[in-house]
This record gives structure tokens, C-alpha cells and sequence, in this order.
């Protein structure tokens, strides 16, 4: 019994050394450079809105913000890999609301984002247009919507994948309109604008910058924005709330952190991307590579992601919507 008793008076000792410790650690972070994950290849959106945040917050910091692309399984690679990461701050993912889904669509997904992360900050929405080959009859929502009414199954769109909030989004629209659409999934976004150019597809959603530049030259319609917000070089799209009034589809970009990271260290980490958001020229640049800053506080991020986790598993089961 005194042999037990000694045991556990030297733990209690070690870990009453070891608070003060912790505590001089994390308000000494950063102190070392941090990793910033991204599960997506170079030089896609998410890769350049990572960039811009790895440009500007080492100003705060007082530490370098390293990239690393690890692209693969609808971001679940570079997910799971900092689920597994030390809770400590100095590996973060940039993630967006497709890991959301993959959850819901992968049988065996390795991360369920709503346990595995600490939300640190929400950082941008990156707004979806519906475009359409210059001979679909069809210039506004409103028509859009009648069109298809009219023409169950004559019709097709593309995205750049099953799953991806590209396809959901349209599936939701499908729902709320009671209308059948055939679609048409891509390996990716590359080549969906010039397959609508040709027509070899009539309908895409595709990223609003992939969208811009075709439309504007009028290569391309621009039928829809999928959020409700406007678009700097966009003003003149309406939105799909204009004929569904409350429809709002965007990938949101998040900044988590492993689950368990400190309370401490979430805040500045916090309050660098909430300042960096608010400088005066990074609307611009994100506008450039078709994204909206859009900050959110950790509780509140951590909210809307279960509030879209859950939409996202309902227009699933809805529209019995399969991986395969």
C-alpha cells in the first residue's frame, strides 16, 4: 500500500510540473513554423486561398506558414493526416465543405470532420455558377427552372464530380423544383467549360472564376450564382434565391485543427486569420481566384458545420445519391 501511495504522489508531482509547462508552451506559440495542409492539388482554388492566408499571417505569427498539398479521396488524405497530427497547433488543414460529404458518401472514410477537428476559423465561401451553352434557351433562374419542367430528361449538367458540392448543389435545386436533370460527372472542373462551350454538355456548375472569364467574353451564359451573396465582377448574375427564395449553396473554406488543440492556441491562430480577412486588399486578390472572405469565429464555424453536415446527408439520402 505505501508502495501505492508513493506511485501516485510522484504522478500528482509530475503533473503539477507539467501544467505550468504546457501552459508557458502554448503562450509561447507559435515557435516554430507551421504546416498548413491543403487536400487538394497545386495551383487549384483551395491550393491559392491557402496561399494568401501562408503569405499574410506569418506577419502576425512571427513563424513561416507552410503549404503542403497532399491531394487525394476528396480531401480525405491531407484530413486524415492532421486528424492524426499532435494537437498542438502547428499542423492545420484547409479544408472545405466536400470533406463534409465525403463523410457522408465514403463507406469506410477515415475522418469524421465534426470529431476529428477543433474549428479554428471560417475563412472564405468560394461561390458556384450555373452556366450554359449559348443556345440553351434559358438566361435567368426563373428559366432555368422552366426549362427543365418542361423537358424532363432532355437535359444534362456537368460538375466535377459524384459528390461534390457542385453535383449536391444541383441536386438540391432538382428537389426543390421537382425537376429531372441528367448528370454528367467530370474527373474535375478543367474540362467542363470547354465541353459547354461545344455543347457537348449543355449545363455546368463549375467555380464562379472558371465561369467569369468565358462568359464575359461570351463564350459562355451565365445562368445562376448558387449563394446569395454577390460576387465582385459578378454583380449582374442573379442568384437561384431570386426564383428559390433561401437557396444558398457555397464550398465554405475552413481552418481546423486537430481535436483537443488548446483553447489558447485556437484563439491566436483565430485572431491572426481575423485580421488578415479584414486587410484591405485581400478581397481583391480572393476575388481573383473566385472566392469571398467570409470570417467565423470557432463556436460559430463548429455550428454551421454540423448545420451542413446534416443538409448535406439529407439531400443524400433524398436523392439516393451512391459513391459508385
Amino acid at each position: 500500500m505505501r508502495f501505492s501511495l508513493s506511485r501516485r504522489a510522484v504522478l500528482a508531482a509530475a503533473l503539477a510540473l507539467a501544467a505550468p509547462l504546457a501552459g508557458a508552451q502554448q503562450q509561447g506559440f507559435p515557435n516554430r513554423s507551421i504546416r498548413l495542409m491543403v487536400g487538394y492539388g497545386a495551383g487549384g482554388g483551395v491550393d491559392a486561398v491557402a496561399r494568401m492566408l501562408s503569405a499574410r499571417l506569418p506577419a502576425l505569427l512571427g513563424q513561416p506558414v507552410v503549404v503542403e498539398n497532399r491531394a487525394g479521396a476528396t480531401g480525405m488524405i491531407a484530413a486524415d493526416l492532421v486528424a492524426k497530427s499532435a494537437a498542438d497547433g502547428y499542423t492545420l488543414l484547409l479544408g472545405e465543405s466536400g470533406l463534409l460529404i465525403a463523410s457522408h458518401l465514403q463507406a469506410r472514410a477515415p475522418v469524421e470532420p465534426l470529431k476529428a477537428f477543433t474549428p479554428v476559423a471560417g475563412v472564405f465561401v468560394a461561390p458556384l455558377m450555373i452556366v450554359a451553352n449559348n443556345d440553351v434557351p434559358a438566361t435567368n433562374p426563373k428559366e432555368l427552372i422552366a426549362l427543365l419542367k418542361a423537358n424532363p430528361g432532355r437535359y444534362s449538367f456537368a460538375t466535377s464530380g459524384i459528390g461534390t458540392v457542385q453535383h449536391l448543389g444541383f441536386e438540391l435545386l432538382k428537389a426543390r423544383t421537382n425537376t429531372f436533370i441528367v448528370h454528367i460527372p467530370y474527373r474535375g472542373a478543367a474540362q467542363i467549360v470547354p465541353d459547354v462551350i461545344s455543347g457537348q454538355v449543355p449545363i455546368g456548375v463549375v467555380s464562379a472564376a472558371a465561369g467569369l472569364a468565358q462568359t464575359r467574353a461570351g463564350r459562355l451564359r451565365a445562368v445562376a450564382l448558387m449563394n446569395t451573396g454577390k460576387l465582385p465582377g459578378a454583380e449582374n448574375v442573379p442568384a437561384l434565391a431570386d426564383a428559390l427564395p433561401g437557396f444558398n449553396v457555397a464550398p465554405r473554406l475552413m481552418l481546423l485543427a486537430p481535436a483537443g488543440t488548446p483553447a489558447a492556441v485556437v484563439e491566436k491562430l483565430n485572431e491572426a486569420v481575423r485580421t488578415v480577412l479584414a486587410s484591405a486588399d485581400l478581397a481583391q486578390a480572393a476575388a481573383a481566384q473566385g472566392a469571398v472572405p467570409s470570417y467565423l469565429p470557432p463556436a460559430q464555424l463548429g455550428a454551421e458545420m454540423t448545420r451542413e453536415s446534416a443538409e448535406w446527408a439529407q439531400i443524400i439520402k433524398a436523392q439516393k445519391i451512391s459513391a459508385e
